[in-house]
Protein backbone atom coordinates (compact mmCIF):
# COMPACT_ATOMS: atom_id res chain seq x y z
CA UNK A 1 0.00 0.00 0.00
CA UNK A 2 1.38 2.76 -0.94
CA UNK A 3 1.61 6.38 0.63
CA UNK A 4 -1.61 8.18 -1.33
CA UNK A 5 -3.56 4.67 -0.22
CA UNK A 6 -2.86 5.19 3.76
CA UNK A 7 -4.37 8.86 3.28
CA UNK A 8 -7.97 7.72 1.31
CA UNK A 9 -8.03 5.31 4.29
CA UNK A 10 -7.51 7.97 6.79
CA UNK A 11 -9.32 10.90 5.30
CA UNK A 12 -12.03 8.07 5.82
CA UNK A 13 -11.40 7.80 8.91
CA UNK A 14 -11.87 11.64 9.71
CA UNK A 15 -14.99 11.75 8.02
CA UNK A 16 -16.30 8.63 10.17
CA UNK A 17 -15.37 10.05 13.27
CA UNK A 18 -16.63 13.61 12.18
CA UNK A 19 -20.24 11.93 11.32
CA UNK A 20 -20.01 9.60 14.70
CA UNK A 21 -19.42 12.83 16.89
CA UNK A 22 -21.27 15.91 14.72
CA UNK A 23 -23.94 13.27 14.24
CA UNK A 24 -25.52 13.05 17.43
CA UNK A 25 -25.00 16.48 17.85
CA UNK A 26 -26.97 17.68 14.67
CA UNK A 27 -29.42 14.77 16.15
CA UNK A 28 -29.68 16.61 19.31
CA UNK A 29 -29.89 19.88 17.54
CA UNK A 30 -32.71 18.85 15.72
CA UNK A 31 -34.38 17.13 18.93
CA UNK A 32 -34.99 20.52 20.35
CA UNK A 33 -38.03 20.86 18.02
CA UNK A 34 -38.85 17.20 17.71
CA UNK A 35 -38.97 15.97 21.41
CA UNK A 36 -38.29 19.02 24.03
CA UNK A 37 -42.09 20.07 25.46
CA UNK A 38 -40.62 23.56 26.94
CA UNK A 39 -37.44 25.57 27.38
CA UNK A 40 -36.00 23.40 30.16
CA UNK A 41 -35.85 20.54 28.47
CA UNK A 42 -34.31 22.56 24.94
CA UNK A 43 -31.43 23.47 27.68
CA UNK A 44 -31.48 19.90 29.06
CA UNK A 45 -30.76 18.48 25.38
CA UNK A 46 -28.20 21.26 24.48
CA UNK A 47 -26.47 21.25 27.73
CA UNK A 48 -25.64 17.14 26.65
CA UNK A 49 -23.62 18.52 24.21
CA UNK A 50 -22.44 21.43 25.39
CA UNK A 51 -19.25 20.56 26.55
CA UNK A 52 -18.62 18.40 23.20
CA UNK A 53 -19.89 20.02 20.07
CA UNK A 54 -17.40 22.33 19.46
CA UNK A 55 -14.30 19.60 19.63
CA UNK A 56 -16.42 17.58 17.44
CA UNK A 57 -16.25 19.68 14.37
CA UNK A 58 -12.57 19.71 14.89
CA UNK A 59 -12.79 16.57 12.76
CA UNK A 60 -14.13 18.23 10.03
CA UNK A 61 -11.60 20.94 9.84
CA UNK A 62 -8.80 17.75 10.14
CA UNK A 63 -10.62 16.22 7.34
CA UNK A 64 -10.50 19.58 5.42
CA UNK A 65 -7.24 20.25 5.60
CA UNK A 66 -6.02 16.89 4.74
CA UNK A 67 -7.94 16.39 1.96
CA UNK A 68 -5.90 19.45 1.02
CA UNK A 69 -2.72 18.57 2.03
CA UNK A 70 -3.09 15.22 0.91
CA UNK A 71 -5.36 15.52 -2.58
CA UNK A 72 -5.20 19.04 -3.77
CA UNK A 73 -7.06 18.28 -7.23
CA UNK A 74 -9.66 16.15 -5.51
CA UNK A 75 -9.74 19.42 -3.36
CA UNK A 76 -10.10 22.26 -5.78
CA UNK A 77 -13.09 19.87 -7.92
CA UNK A 78 -14.92 19.27 -4.81
CA UNK A 79 -14.96 22.90 -3.55
CA UNK A 80 -15.61 24.75 -6.38
CA UNK A 81 -18.06 22.11 -7.98
CA UNK A 82 -20.13 21.59 -4.93
CA UNK A 83 -19.54 25.40 -3.66
CA UNK A 84 -22.73 26.32 -2.66
CA UNK A 85 -23.65 23.29 -0.82
CA UNK A 86 -20.73 23.89 0.88
CA UNK A 87 -21.13 27.61 1.25
CA UNK A 88 -24.69 26.68 3.15
CA UNK A 89 -23.03 24.21 5.67
CA UNK A 90 -20.22 26.34 6.39
CA UNK A 91 -22.78 29.47 7.25
CA UNK A 92 -25.12 27.35 9.51
CA UNK A 93 -22.24 25.49 11.26
CA UNK A 94 -21.15 29.30 12.02
CA UNK A 95 -24.81 30.35 12.87
CA UNK A 96 -24.84 27.53 15.61
CA UNK A 97 -21.81 28.12 17.20
CA UNK A 98 -22.95 31.46 17.64
CA UNK A 99 -27.07 30.23 18.50
CA UNK A 100 -25.39 27.31 21.22
CA UNK A 101 -23.06 30.71 22.76
CA UNK A 102 -25.40 33.78 22.47
CA UNK A 103 -28.92 31.70 23.05
CA UNK A 104 -28.60 32.61 27.18
CA UNK A 105 -26.90 35.83 27.75
CA UNK A 106 -30.65 37.77 27.78
CA UNK A 107 -33.75 36.99 28.69
CA UNK A 108 -36.27 37.84 26.82
CA UNK A 109 -38.14 34.88 25.43
CA UNK A 110 -37.98 36.44 21.40
CA UNK A 111 -34.43 36.32 21.81
CA UNK A 112 -33.97 32.95 22.84
CA UNK A 113 -36.97 31.97 20.60
CA UNK A 114 -35.15 32.89 17.52
CA UNK A 115 -31.61 31.28 18.88
CA UNK A 116 -33.74 28.12 19.14
CA UNK A 117 -34.75 28.28 15.88
CA UNK A 118 -31.35 28.69 14.49
CA UNK A 119 -30.27 25.70 16.35
CA UNK A 120 -32.41 23.70 14.86
CA UNK A 121 -32.28 24.49 11.05
CA UNK A 122 -28.79 25.09 11.28
CA UNK A 123 -28.45 21.24 12.48
CA UNK A 124 -31.23 19.70 9.99
CA UNK A 125 -29.78 21.49 6.82
CA UNK A 126 -25.99 20.20 7.20
CA UNK A 127 -27.40 16.88 8.08
CA UNK A 128 -29.19 16.41 4.98
CA UNK A 129 -27.06 18.47 2.85
CA UNK A 130 -23.72 16.45 4.11
CA UNK A 131 -25.82 13.27 2.75
CA UNK A 132 -26.73 14.89 -0.81
CA UNK A 133 -22.67 15.79 -0.89
CA UNK A 134 -21.18 12.61 -0.56
CA UNK A 135 -23.65 10.58 -2.55
CA UNK A 136 -23.12 12.96 -5.33
CA UNK A 137 -19.52 11.60 -4.90
CA UNK A 138 -20.24 8.17 -4.82
CA UNK A 139 -22.54 8.66 -8.21
CA UNK A 140 -19.75 10.48 -10.18
CA UNK A 141 -20.27 14.09 -11.17
CA UNK A 142 -19.63 16.29 -14.55
CA UNK A 143 -15.90 16.22 -14.46
CA UNK A 144 -13.74 17.39 -17.44
CA UNK A 145 -10.70 16.67 -19.27
CA UNK A 146 -9.05 19.47 -16.77
CA UNK A 147 -10.82 18.19 -13.86
CA UNK A 148 -13.18 20.70 -13.29
CA UNK A 149 -16.81 20.55 -12.40
CA UNK A 150 -18.89 21.61 -15.71
CA UNK A 151 -22.19 20.81 -13.72
CA UNK A 152 -24.86 23.12 -12.06
CA UNK A 153 -25.92 23.01 -8.21
CA UNK A 154 -28.99 21.35 -9.81
CA UNK A 155 -27.09 18.45 -11.28
CA UNK A 156 -26.76 17.70 -7.69
CA UNK A 157 -30.35 17.16 -6.95
CA UNK A 158 -30.92 14.06 -7.82
CA UNK A 159 -33.38 10.86 -6.53
CA UNK A 160 -29.96 9.07 -5.60
CA UNK A 161 -28.54 12.34 -3.63
CA UNK A 162 -31.73 13.15 -2.04
CA UNK A 163 -32.17 10.01 -0.85
CA UNK A 164 -28.42 10.17 0.63
CA UNK A 165 -29.47 13.35 2.55
CA UNK A 166 -32.66 11.81 3.59
CA UNK A 167 -30.76 9.10 5.27
CA UNK A 168 -28.19 11.04 6.86
CA UNK A 169 -30.93 13.33 8.34
CA UNK A 170 -32.56 10.56 9.98
CA UNK A 171 -29.85 8.48 10.87
CA UNK A 172 -28.23 11.24 12.62
CA UNK A 173 -31.48 12.22 14.02
CA UNK A 174 -31.66 8.75 15.26
CA UNK A 175 -28.26 8.50 16.88
CA UNK A 176 -29.01 12.03 18.33
CA UNK A 177 -32.23 10.12 19.92
CA UNK A 178 -30.11 7.34 21.16
CA UNK A 179 -27.57 9.42 22.88
CA UNK A 180 -30.35 12.14 24.32
CA UNK A 181 -31.44 8.81 25.55
CA UNK A 182 -28.05 7.74 27.04
CA UNK A 183 -27.26 11.28 28.90
CA UNK A 184 -30.67 11.86 30.39
CA UNK A 185 -32.69 11.13 33.30
CA UNK A 186 -36.28 11.56 33.91
CA UNK A 187 -39.61 11.96 31.54
CA UNK A 188 -37.74 12.85 28.59
CA UNK A 189 -35.29 9.97 29.19
CA UNK A 190 -38.21 7.69 28.19
CA UNK A 191 -39.44 9.77 25.78
CA UNK A 192 -36.25 10.37 23.51
CA UNK A 193 -36.17 6.30 24.12
CA UNK A 194 -39.78 6.34 22.24
CA UNK A 195 -38.48 8.56 20.09
CA UNK A 196 -35.54 6.53 18.73
CA UNK A 197 -37.53 3.98 17.78
CA UNK A 198 -39.89 5.27 15.42
CA UNK A 199 -36.84 7.48 14.09
CA UNK A 200 -35.08 4.01 13.54
CA UNK A 201 -37.60 2.55 11.97
CA UNK A 202 -37.49 4.95 9.72
CA UNK A 203 -33.73 5.34 8.55
CA UNK A 204 -33.88 1.39 8.29
CA UNK A 205 -36.39 1.62 5.24
CA UNK A 206 -34.71 4.61 4.02
CA UNK A 207 -30.82 3.62 4.55
CA UNK A 208 -32.11 -0.07 2.94
CA UNK A 209 -33.04 1.37 -0.26
CA UNK A 210 -29.76 3.61 -0.59
CA UNK A 211 -27.19 0.94 0.68
CA UNK A 212 -28.89 -1.44 -1.80
CA UNK A 213 -28.76 1.09 -4.82
CA UNK A 214 -25.32 1.86 -3.86
CA UNK A 215 -24.33 -2.11 -3.79
CA UNK A 216 -25.95 -2.36 -7.29
CA UNK A 217 -24.66 0.28 -9.07
CA UNK A 218 -20.89 0.73 -8.08
CA UNK A 219 -20.24 -1.68 -5.20
CA UNK A 220 -17.74 -4.98 -4.53
CA UNK A 221 -17.48 -7.89 -2.22
CA UNK A 222 -16.25 -5.35 0.49
CA UNK A 223 -18.69 -3.37 -0.16
CA UNK A 224 -21.57 -5.64 0.82
CA UNK A 225 -19.55 -6.56 3.89
CA UNK A 226 -19.97 -2.93 4.66
CA UNK A 227 -23.07 -3.03 4.34
CA UNK A 228 -24.07 -6.35 5.76
CA UNK A 229 -22.67 -4.63 8.97
CA UNK A 230 -24.74 -1.44 8.72
CA UNK A 231 -27.75 -3.45 8.23
CA UNK A 232 -26.87 -5.41 11.29
CA UNK A 233 -26.02 -2.88 13.17
CA UNK A 234 -28.72 -0.35 13.01
CA UNK A 235 -31.28 -3.37 13.27
CA UNK A 236 -28.91 -4.06 16.70
CA UNK A 237 -29.17 -0.35 17.71
CA UNK A 238 -33.13 -0.39 17.55
CA UNK A 239 -33.42 -3.82 19.66
CA UNK A 240 -31.18 -2.37 22.29
CA UNK A 241 -32.94 0.56 22.41
CA UNK A 242 -36.25 -0.96 22.63
CA UNK A 243 -34.93 -3.16 25.81
CA UNK A 244 -33.47 0.22 27.40
CA UNK A 245 -29.43 -0.70 26.79
CA UNK A 246 -28.83 2.44 25.47
CA UNK A 247 -24.89 2.32 25.73
CA UNK A 248 -25.02 -0.64 23.66
CA UNK A 249 -28.03 1.21 20.83
CA UNK A 250 -24.89 4.26 20.67
CA UNK A 251 -22.43 2.48 20.11
CA UNK A 252 -24.26 -0.05 17.67
CA UNK A 253 -25.83 3.39 15.91
CA UNK A 254 -22.07 4.72 15.79
CA UNK A 255 -21.28 1.34 14.35
CA UNK A 256 -23.67 2.19 11.53
CA UNK A 257 -22.58 5.32 10.60
CA UNK A 258 -18.41 4.08 10.40
CA UNK A 259 -20.10 1.34 7.84
CA UNK A 260 -21.89 3.38 6.01
CA UNK A 261 -18.89 5.86 5.60
CA UNK A 262 -16.63 3.01 4.85
CA UNK A 263 -19.34 1.60 2.28
CA UNK A 264 -18.78 4.52 0.40
CA UNK A 265 -15.27 5.00 0.22
CA UNK A 266 -15.30 1.72 -0.68
CA UNK A 267 -17.01 2.04 -3.50
CA UNK A 268 -15.08 5.26 -4.29
CA UNK A 269 -11.53 3.53 -4.43
CA UNK A 270 -9.06 3.82 -6.25
CA UNK A 271 -11.43 7.31 -7.52
CA UNK A 272 -11.60 9.99 -4.99
CA UNK A 273 -14.03 11.52 -7.50
CA UNK A 274 -15.67 9.97 -10.19
CA UNK A 275 -16.93 11.68 -13.26
CA UNK A 276 -19.88 10.59 -14.99
CA UNK A 277 -18.84 12.23 -18.44
CA UNK A 278 -15.80 10.16 -19.04
CA UNK A 279 -14.42 7.86 -16.91
CA UNK A 280 -10.54 8.55 -18.38
CA UNK A 281 -11.39 11.79 -16.05
CA UNK A 282 -12.12 10.16 -12.88
CA UNK A 283 -9.96 12.01 -10.37
CA UNK A 284 -8.47 8.99 -8.58
CA UNK A 285 -5.84 8.57 -5.68
CA UNK A 286 -2.86 8.77 -8.00
CA UNK A 287 -3.63 11.28 -10.42
CA UNK A 288 -5.27 13.67 -7.56
CA UNK A 289 -2.45 13.42 -4.59
CA UNK A 290 0.33 15.40 -3.34
CA UNK A 291 3.51 14.51 -3.95
CA UNK A 292 5.10 11.71 -1.96
CA UNK A 293 7.40 13.89 0.12
CA UNK A 294 4.27 15.73 0.92
CA UNK A 295 2.64 12.51 2.06
CA UNK A 296 5.35 11.53 3.90
CA UNK A 297 5.79 14.23 6.02
CA UNK A 298 2.03 14.63 6.66
CA UNK A 299 2.21 10.94 7.99
CA UNK A 300 4.92 11.78 10.38
CA UNK A 301 2.73 15.18 11.61
CA UNK A 302 -0.55 12.77 12.10
CA UNK A 303 1.23 10.27 14.08
CA UNK A 304 2.57 12.32 16.92
CA UNK A 305 -0.48 14.59 16.69
CA UNK A 306 -3.15 12.01 16.22
CA UNK A 307 -3.09 10.32 19.76
CA UNK A 308 -2.98 13.48 21.62
CA UNK A 309 -5.82 14.69 20.03
CA UNK A 310 -8.06 11.27 20.74
CA UNK A 311 -6.74 11.36 24.57
CA UNK A 312 -7.62 14.72 24.99
CA UNK A 313 -11.53 14.52 23.05
CA UNK A 314 -11.99 10.34 25.12
CA UNK A 315 -10.95 12.64 28.57
CA UNK A 316 -13.20 15.54 27.93
CA UNK A 317 -16.00 13.02 27.57
CA UNK A 318 -15.25 11.15 30.44
CA UNK A 319 -15.18 14.21 32.36
CA UNK A 320 -18.53 15.28 31.24
CA UNK A 321 -20.41 11.59 31.63
CA UNK A 322 -22.54 11.84 34.07
CA UNK A 323 -26.57 11.98 32.93
CA UNK A 324 -28.80 15.46 33.40
CA UNK A 325 -32.56 16.49 33.53
CA UNK A 326 -35.09 19.13 34.48
CA UNK A 327 -34.25 18.71 37.89
CA UNK A 328 -30.42 20.16 37.19
CA UNK A 329 -31.52 23.23 35.12
CA UNK A 330 -32.01 26.09 37.68
CA UNK A 331 -34.54 28.30 35.33
CA UNK A 332 -35.99 28.04 32.08
CA UNK A 333 -33.83 30.83 30.94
Amino acid sequence: MQLHDVWFVLIAVLWTGYFFLEGFDFGVGVLTKLLARDRKEKRVLINTIGPVWDGNEVWLLTAGGATFAAFPEWYATLFSGFYLPLLIILVCLIVRGVAFEYRHKRPEDKWQTNWEHAIFWTSLIPAFLWGVAFANIVRGVKIDQHKEYVGTFFDLLNVYSILGGLVTLTLFTFHGAVFTSLKTVGDIRDRSRKLAVRLGAVTAVLALAFLIWTQFSRGDGWSLIAMAVAVLALVGALGCTLVGREGWAFALSGVTIAATVAMLFLTLFPNVMPSSLDSAWNLTVTNASSSPYTLKIMTWCAAVATPVVLLYQAWTYWVFRKRIGTQHIADAH
